[in-house]
């Protein structure tokens, strides 16, 4: 059995730096999507559109030195670990300024200077990444952590579980979390898995599992909590279940209906974390001016980093070799 979650109480000026930064997730991938389906973006996308409560919630409580590692639809995790929305739409873009000068594009976005680790296109593959930079974390002694996220269609590869029972046997200071969004491109989590309940599988490893809402913000910042700090303190892993969303599809062009029906999708986008946040807000007698300031101010930063995306020159062509080996 996993443990539940007490969700505590948090300020209006956390909860309102929370609802900002949600809003400029929600805000980049919504320009994404409207400049890839312009063709004006190279490759390929997930969008992260729904799931921004668990990004948010978990990597407010980061430093720059702890490591996030990331998955196929990792915009999301790079913007909540402090990389600049136009450095990674540039990186999107294929434009030198992107974090890695364009070369790696929406699947293999590195930013190691703000300890983020890379997205990355092989379902399960950053769960032993992760579990050896939480190795390399703790023998370096520095009270580190590391963080990978992953999707509910990970568990059932066997990467997940050599490296959860690595990370549980030599107490690392790692945190899985798993955004259970219920669909691993169109497979039903139910329909790959008799038991759907992640978190429960902490305990075959000797481990803390938890579960939460992943539509709820202060419900993640609430477990992250906890969790980040067990893991500082030499303390081991835990594994928390984030249950969550996407309102798109898996990728761009697939619009998910021939797997979902409209009032699933509708159920769950009458749990918006933004909107939540809003309200919560709005109900805590926040004065709306301040949210309309917040709302600007990442309207701002979106059109900002559009215009520095779009500005960034090309890679040349004589730079076709550097970096091969």
């Amino acid at each position: 059995m996993s443990e539940q979650v007490v969700v505590e109480q948090i300020s209006q000026e956390l909860l309102l730096s929370y609802y900002k930064k949600m809003l400029e997730l929600r805000d980049f991938e919504l320009k994404v999507q409207e400049l890839y389906r312009n063709g004006m973006l190279p490759g390929f996308v997930h969008l992260y559109v729904g799931e921004e409560a668990v990004a948010v919630g978990v990597c407010s409580h980061l430093e720059t030195p702890d490591l996030v590692f990331s998955t196929h639809r990792g915009h999301g995790h790079a913007l909540a670990k402090g990389v600049p929305a136009g450095v990674v739409l540039a990186e999107l873009w294929g434009k030198t300024t992107g974090s890695s000068g364009g070369r790696g594009g929406s699947m293999h976005m590195y930013a190691p200077e703000y300890g983020f680790m890379g997205t990355n296109g092989i379902v399960g593959a950053p769960i032993p990444l992760a579990t050896g930079g939480a190795l390399s974390a703790k023998l370096r002694k520095k009270g580190h952590v590391v963080v990978c996220f992953f999707g509910e269609g990970a568990v059932n590869s066997g990467s997940f579980h050599e490296a959860v029972n690595m990370g549980a046997v030599w107490d690392l200071p790692c945190i899985y979390v798993c955004e259970n969004n219920l669909y691993a491109t169109e497979m039903a989590f139910k329909r790959a898995t008799k038991n759907t309940s992640v978190a429960s599988r902490a305990a075959a490893y000797g481990m803390r599992g938890v579960a939460v809402d992943g539509q709820d913000v202060v419900a993640v910042h609430t477990a992250a909590e906890e969790a980040i700090r067990l893991a500082r303190n030499g303390e081991g892993p835990t594994l928390i279940e984030c249950k969550t969303y996407r309102y798109v599809g898996h990728h761009e062009g697939d619009p998910g209906t021939d797997y979902r029906t409209r009032d699933e999708v509708q159920q769950w986008k009458a749990q918006d974390p933004v909107k939540l946040a809003r309200k919560r807000l709005l109900e805590s007698g926040l004065d709306e001016n301040k949210i309309k300031a917040a709302d600007a101010e990442v309207e701002k930063t979106i059109n900002d980093a559009v215009e520095f995306a779009q500005n960034s020159p090309e890679p040349s062509a004589d730079s076709v070799t550097d970096f091969v080996y």
